[in-house]
């Protein structure tokens, strides 16, 4: 189900109200938590400056061997965030790499281009121009997606979260299905194609919309240290605005996989580690200095844009990801800040795969059930701008490039 809002500044007026109602302290809770945070965030900007790694790192190697400590999977789940190493061989994603461009150029995507539908998901942020392509089926997408790897690798990040509670179990961690998304091509010199910092899966919905009020009920009750950003009860049930990239599925994670080497400066991804930072995002919004309508410049369908004037001090901890290799992979919980450097400084491309982490549960099943028809017709996938762009194209995935768990994922059982 989608979330339909007619009157916004309406509905905005009143869950302000009823939250406030609810939380009458909410100008000292805020202070809490914007002293916790805060200093959470100059704790991580100054281990950034003396050029520590502030997003944790795993060796795939360790996953598929069971050898994760307890110690790395503690910081990942504060951090929100990490880099998995060589999930790939880096011979095998060059390989893939070359072969998208090829696909690309042969079906003359560019040209294309010129016409394709517009995406507004992005509209509002500062910087709103990443190059990122609506290409969704070609053959080394399918295969990544499907690999043995890439998929224990997701299982594993899947079973970082608490999905049982309360007698229900919320989703099962150990099937993966495909979240079809698209691909970032970034040729080295280009300018002013970043992000500035936002979040996905959902903007003004985490106040209005009633499953959103339960995943954040320790926040809105004022006790914001009981919020477990980890905790999956009533994350499958939410509702969002129907809009072309926003994203119908349960991702516990996104993510996506380097197909060339890019690091710091090569206009690469930025996040602020902070797990919990949602919780100074939700509180802040109901202090007095926001409009009653308003929730920090919020907008319905967009991406939840995340302010200097509103929300500094989650500024201070905004840090590059370290340097990728081909193959290695990078993931970060769903409401995590995150930021595209608005600058390619480096010598080569910057390429990457969209390639979310998520389980299985009723709301992903239902949108499996919609998206398989695009993989079999080659269309872009129900969340996306209509362009279509690879119905015709040459050399597209087909049904038998997959394996049994590739047909599982794209729920061809369903």
């Amino acid at each position: 189900m989608a979330l339909e809002i007619d009157d916004l500044p309406g509905a905005i007026r009143q869950a302000k109200k009823e939250l406030r109602a609810a939380l009458p302290n909410y100008r000292e809770v805020f202070a809490e938590v914007e002293q916790a945070i805060g200093e959470e965030a100059k704790r991580i900007a100054s281990e950034r400056d003396r050029g520590e790694n502030v997003i944790p790192e795993i060796q795939f190697s360790d996953i598929a061997g069971q050898r994760v400590t307890a110690e790395q999977i503690a910081l990942v789940k504060a951090r929100g965030a990490c880099v998995i190493r060589n999930v790939f061989p880096r011979a095998l994603v060059q390989g893939w790499d070359e072969d998208i461009a090829d696909y690309v150029e042969r079906n003359n995507l560019d040209k294309r281009l010129e016409n394709r539908a517009e995406d507004k998901y992005f509209g509002q942020l500062a910087s709103s121009k990443p190059q990122i392509y609506g290409v969704y089926w070609s053959k080394p997408q399918v295969l990544a997606r499907q690999s043995e790897s890439l998929t224990a690798a997701r299982v594993f990040l899947n079973k970082l979260w608490r999905n049982e509670s309360d007698g229900r179990v919320h989703f099962d961690p150990e099937h993966v299905p495909v979240y079809a998304d698209r691909l970032r091509r970034r040729p080295p010199g280009s300018a002013s194609l970043g992000l500035s910092a936002h979040c996905d899966g959902g903007s003004v919905e985490r106040w209005i919309e009633s499953n959103f009020r339960k995943v954040y009920r320790h926040v809105f009750a004022g006790n914001w240290r009981d919020y477990d950003a980890f905790d999956a009860a009533f994350r499958p049930d939410v509702e969002e605005i129907a809009s072309p990239a926003v994203c119908s599925m349960f991702r516990t994670f996104q993510g996506w996989t380097a197909l060339t080497p890019q690091g710091p400066g090569d206009g690469t991804l930025q996040l602020v580690p902070i797990a919990n930072s949602m919780v100074y995002i939700l509180l802040r919004a109901l202090q007095d200095d926001v409009a009653d309508d308003d929730l920090c410049g919020a907008m319905p369908g967009r991406a939840l844009s995340i302010k200097q004037e509103f929300h500094a001090p989650l500024f201070e901890a905004l840090s590059s990801i370290p340097k990728m290799e081909a193959g290695d992979t990078v993931f970060w919980h769903s409401d995590v800040i995150h930021a595209v450097e608005d600058e390619h400084k480096g010598a080569g491309y910057s390429n990457v795969m969209y390639i979310a982490s998520l389980p299985a549960c009723a709301k992903n099943d239902a949108y499996l059930k919609r998206q398989l028809p695009s993989f079999l017709k080659g269309e872009s996938p129900p969340d996306f701008p209509t362009d279509h762009f690879e119905v015709d194209f040459t050399g597209r995935a087909i049904p038998d490039d997959l394996t049994p768990l590739g047909k599982a994922q794209l729920g061809f059982d369903l």
